[in-house]
């Protein structure tokens, strides 16, 4: 077992891209930095699920659950395995109870991905693994959303791509795929499809006319209790200029001074364009989801 977990932890990568991105092709066409869309998508997180104590009823404690999950996934995605084999150790008539998870006592949104609520949660003081409860009692109605099948995953998904279409591109691309290509992209995400993904999500990452970006980026911007800002933000500035995170900082917070926002387990640089940003470091919501450091 100890091996396993040591296998685990050594397979967790810490993203840490060494690229100039001031010399990146920002404007036009989705920059080609595939090297960078392939080392966000394959961050993986080592997770340690544990029952939770007042729930077990066997004599036999549970062994804990060790899994890597991809950081871009939701927890509905990748707990099947999970659920299972805590099953047996609770009483049955909570089986059919709807499963939920929480880090230190605070419940965690399923319709979050996992990536984001890892920084959101430890970003500050990681712990890997990160070691989370589950619970099939007691459900915290007033905090989460019920997620009763993974269809609700998808159509929370979906509709959230959508609103970052309609920031993006006023929803023309989205509204031009068809029905196969919205499976697609679901799929490839779901089923950590990298090629399948990014055939169809590539369209929504362009944009269009030679010297233009997105007409506004999609960003949500949190606090560590979890409380979400989300404005209208430009790609660029007045005099046409590309704006940066930290002209997009200084005036969402003109009060703070040296503004620092984390997103797939790294400090942003300040001088990073909007446009890149949305167009590599976006989750597959096609959102950045930064949190505030």
């Amino acid at each position: 077992m100890v091996k396993k977990i040591e296998g685990l932890l050594k397979k967790y990568v810490t993203i840490d891209i060494l690229i100039d991105i001031s010399k990146s092709r920002l404007i036009g066409t989705m920059a080609n930095d595939r090297e960078v869309l392939r080392e966000i998508w394959d961050g993986k997180l080592p997770i340690c699920f544990q029952l939770a104590q007042e729930e077990i009823m066997e004599i036999q404690q549970p062994d804990p659950f060790y899994v890597m999950v991809p950081r871009l996934s939701y927890f509905p995605l990748v707990t099947d395995k999970m659920k299972r084999h805590f099953l047996r150790y609770i009483s049955q008539e909570n089986a059919d109870s709807e499963m939920w998870l929480d880090y230190n006592g605070q419940p965690l949104k399923w319709h979050y991905p996992i990536g984001f609520l890892y920084d959101l949660c430890c970003g500050n003081d990681p712990q890997l693994p990160w070691t989370l409860t589950v619970h099939f009692t007691k459900f915290p109605e007033d905090i989460l959303l019920h997620c009763p099948n993974k269809d609700v995953v998808e159509a929370h998904y979906m509709s959230t791509v959508k609103e970052a279409d309609v920031l993006k591109h006023r929803g023309q691309v989205m509204s031009t795929m068809q029905k196969k290509d919205h499976n697609q992209l679901w799929l490839g995400l779901q089923n950590d499809k990298f090629d399948q993904f990014w055939a169809i999500n590539r369209r929504l990452m362009e944009s269009h006319g030679e010297n233009e970006g997105f007409k506004h980026i999609p960003v949500k911007i949190y606090s560590d209790d979890g409380l979400c800002s989300q404005r209208l933000v430009s790609p660029k500035n007045n005099d046409g200029s590309r704006k940066t995170l930290q002209q997009m900082t200084s005036e969402l917070y003109p009060d703070k001074t040296d503004v620092k926002l984390r997103t797939h387990g790294v400090i942003i640089p300040a001088e990073t364009p909007l446009q890149w940003l949305s167009e590599h470091l976006s989750y597959p919501d096609n959102f950045l989801h930064l949190c505030l450091c």
